[in-house]
């Protein structure tokens, strides 16, 4: 590398990227169909929801590096500390099932009824892609409506990140 103060080469993810010094970010891994697809199946992901409690229902489809899709609700709970989020219960069933690598996510919520606000995700919800994405590269698409979406990174919603690579020996 010409410059090594400004960037570090990483290899944590499944794939080479360049950090710190280059803040552009390659949507090429996400395809328009794949983003609509997440989008139309966290939409889905929301009706199942879970949330006698709070009325407020998410759903959340997650897109692997293989290019396979997750989804997951959140899940309330009587004793509270227990519920789950929609974000982290589409992340768990793709580690469970084998994927490592997390390349972009759909997020929809709004108290019940139609979809009427952008739900960001939590901060925990946030530290977890952290665990299994490149936040400078992995997609966060806020939606309100398969047409109604933000689009972010990681690195834009959780900046200064700690990651793995900080734990490298």
């Amino acid at each position: 590398m010409t410059d090594s103060v400004n960037k570090k080469q990483g290899n944590i993810y499944g794939r080479m990227y360049e950090k710190a010094g280059d803040k552009s970010v390659d949507r090429s891994n996400v395809t328009q169909e794949e983003k609509k697809e997440l989008i139309r199946q966290a939409l889905v992901a929301r009706e199942r929801s879970y949330s006698p409690y709070s009325g407020y229902c998410v759903g959340a489809a997650v897109l692997t590096g293989t290019h396979r899709m997750y989804t997951g609700c959140n899940i309330e709970n009587a004793a509270y500390t227990p519920t789950n989020c929609a974000e982290r219960t589409a992340i768990f069933k793709a580690v469970s099932e084998g994927e490592r690598t997390l390349t972009a996510i759909a997020i929809a919520g709004s108290p019940k009824g139609a979809v009427s606000q952008y739900a960001y995700p939590c901060g925990v919800c946030r530290q977890v892609m952290r665990e299994f994405a490149d936040p400078d590269q992995m997609l966060v698409l806020i939606v309100k409506s398969e047409t109604e979406y933000i689009e972010k990174t990681l690195a834009e919603l959780l900046p200064e990140s700690f990651g793995p690579e900080n734990l490298e020996k």
